[in-house]
């Protein structure tokens, strides 16, 4: 209780990152079926001044994940299961790293 008579409100950290990993996925996964399929502006930029044809592919066009798509799978559900991935891999990386540093100190 607080000094006025109120319950002090805890949360416990583990249920905060959860809570914020969860909404996290809802978003990659939700909104990512709304995203343009128009280029970045730096490609239209680079159409718009007509130096387009001078870009190269990325080293990672042929991943799994290359231009926010799921290879071989098709339609909205590939955008929403690379923005999935996305957030479960950076939160893994994030866990990790921090329990790391964590015992360190």
């Amino acid at each position: 209780m607080t000094p006025t008579g109120e319950p002090e409100w805890r949360v416990r950290t583990r249920t905060l990152v959860g809570l914020g990993l969860l909404l996290s996925l809802a978003i990659a996964v939700g909104l990512s079926i709304f995203a343009s399929s128009h280029p970045d502006g730096l490609e239209h930029v680079a159409g718009s001044l007509g130096f387009i044809d001078a870009a190269r592919d990325s080293a990672t066009a042929d991943s799994p994940l290359a231009d926010y798509n799921v290879r071989g799978v098709d339609g909205p559900l590939s955008g929403s299961l690379a923005g999935a991935i996305g957030v479960l891999v950076t939160g893994a990386i994030a866990y990790l790293l921090f329990r790391l540093l964590r015992h360190k100190h």
